[in-house]
């Protein structure tokens, strides 16, 4: 394993009795990177993360972390990594200053540095104007930072965030992803799900998943470029109508409409759309416009996933 590579898996497969969750993945990860799992839900992502944090055994396949073999190594490797759940987990019940001391003494903090870190992370996250209110009392924003501030409390080397934004606005979102790109600065390796598509462009990397599955890996301006279709804007009336006559043509991928247009997936195989859609569909393509626009990570998730290869 290369010293840059922080996270390397190899035909990564966990079974639960006939239901396959992660089936034969296999990632490469640089270090001092943030990269994304993007997909919906029940497809592999948090499994994926259970695996590689060795929360969960593999039914088969190796997992490297940091250097370690995973799972043999999974006591060694708790140390050097802080995980983030979708759900927040910390106490409600004390305070944010005492669940910050808790945390300290799970990582067996000696008293003087857990003190340093801990105010240091009141104020890097905004927090010290509310260290004695309960954390059950907290906005969900206030919250995701109290939570980010005791999963990065020891410094790990990897951070593990399972959907963290899922239940904060999207102000509250912009800034928890400034503090990634704070922590990915100092050399922190991020490893995070999502559902969102702004937040997977965010990332250095991505693995697209769908149902246990790896659809796509790279980078997001890879991905998109790499697309297997060309995405056509078409603008008009009886969108709706238009829509469900194009879909049934199989040289169209999906067709999903925004606002006053029509944003539609037309296959590789056709090397001019325009003209296409124009000669197919003469009379549905009178009195509209027909232009042919950028990839979004959105078309690339389309294409890649159920609906894309229906």
């Amino acid at each position: 394993m290369l010293p840059d590579i922080a996270i390397e898996t190899k035909n990564l497969t966990r079974r639960f009795g006939d239901f396959t969750a992660v089936d034969n993945v296999s990632l490469i990860i640089p270090a001092k990177t943030i990269y994304g799992f993007l997909g919906p839900n029940g497809s592999g992502k948090s499994t994926c993360m259970r695996l590689i944090t060795g929360l969960l055994l593999p039914t088969s396949g190796s997992i490297r972390v940091l250097g370690m073999n995973i799972p043999e190594q999974t006591e060694s490797l708790r140390l050097r990594i802080g995980y983030m759940t979708q759900k927040f987990s910390l106490y409600d019940d004390l305070s944010v200053i005492e669940n910050l001391r808790f945390i300290a003494q799970i990582y067996n903090l000696d008293f003087h540095l857990g003190k340093q870190r801990i105010n240091e992370q009141l104020h890097a996250y905004e927090l010290d104007q509310r260290s004695t209110r309960l954390a059950g009392s907290l906005s969900g924003g206030q919250r995701q930072r109290l939570a980010l501030a005791c999963a990065t409390l020891h410094k790990p080397e990897l951070l593990v965030l399972d959907e963290p934004t899922s239940a904060v606005d999207p102000e509250n979102r912009r800034d928890f992803w400034e503090k990634l790109f704070d922590l990915c600065d100092q050399g922190t390796t991020i490893l995070v799900s999502t559902h969102y598509m702004d937040e997977a462009e965010r990332c250095h990397g991505l693995a697209i998943l769908e149902g246990g599955k790896k659809r796509a890996d790279g980078s997001p301006n890879q991905l998109m470029k790499d697309l297997g279709a060309q995405v056509v804007e078409i603008g008009g009336d009886n969108l709706r109508q238009l829509k469900q006559q194009l879909i049934a043509d199989t040289n169209v991928v999906s067709a999903a409409q925004q606002g006053t247009h029509l944003r539609v997936l037309i296959d590789n195989r056709i090397e001019h759309p325009q003209q296409w859609l124009q000669q197919t569909f003469a009379e549905l393509m009178q009195n509209r416009s027909i232009n042919i626009v950028r990839p979004s990570l959105e078309d690339v998730f389309v294409h890649c996933t159920g609906e894309g290869r229906q």
